[in-house]
């Protein structure tokens, strides 16, 4: 396939170089969105997203605000700049709708989340997955003779590795929360 050509004087430049290099590269944005808590809030803002194509990495959603009837919902997705200037846009064009915040771009935020992963095993391998627990400071909140169920929270990287660890000693089922975050520091 070629390119599209626009010609300039005596030499030819490709469509493509003339956009910026960097808004193709695909980054991963963490978004809070501040919503009225009421039927079909959520349900809109999903489609939103489901309707565009755009993907999401995470979805948590909770009133956070009993008395106002607020509810945050935290949703973590990938794009380019472009599609994320979008979304952004998009979202604050929703009634409902309050607040939107890029907590990537918007400076430094906490982020963590839950997951429960349970490990099946016997002799070394439930040494070893009860020592790799001590180190991540995962809970054990279950045990039988054949398994354990780990409890961790930290941010989503610390759970990916710790899943990775103990996929070889025998991870057999895992549940994730999603991402819950907040701003650092004063608003």
């Amino acid at each position: 396939m070629s390119a599209l050509k626009i010609e300039q004087g005596s030499s030819s430049h490709s469509v493509y170089a003339l956009r910026d290099p960097n808004s193709d590269v695909i980054e991963s944005h963490t978004l809070t969105v501040l919503v009225d808590n009421e039927a079909g809030v959520l349900a809109r803002v999903i489609g939103l997203f489901s309707g565009r194509g755009y993907n999401i990495d995470s979805l948590t959603v909770a009133e956070v605000d009993h008395t106002g009837h607020l509810s945050r919902i935290t949703v973590v997705t990938r794009g380019t700049p472009q599609i994320i200037e979008q979304i952004k846009a998009q979202l604050g064009r929703i009634v409902p709708v309050h607040e939107v915040h890029d907590l990537t771009v918007e400076g430094p935020s906490v982020q963590r989340e839950l997951a429960l992963m349970k490990v099946e095993g016997e002799g070394e391998k439930r040494v070893e997955a009860l020592r790799l627990a001590d180190i991540f400071r995962a809970n054990v909140v279950d045990s039988t003779l054949s398994s354990f169920v780990f409890e961790l929270t930290g941010p989503p990287e610390k759970i990916d590795a710790f899943a990775d660890l103990m996929r070889p000693l025998g991870l057999a089922e895992m549940a994730r929360t999603g991402v819950a975050a907040l701003a650092r520091g004063t608003i």
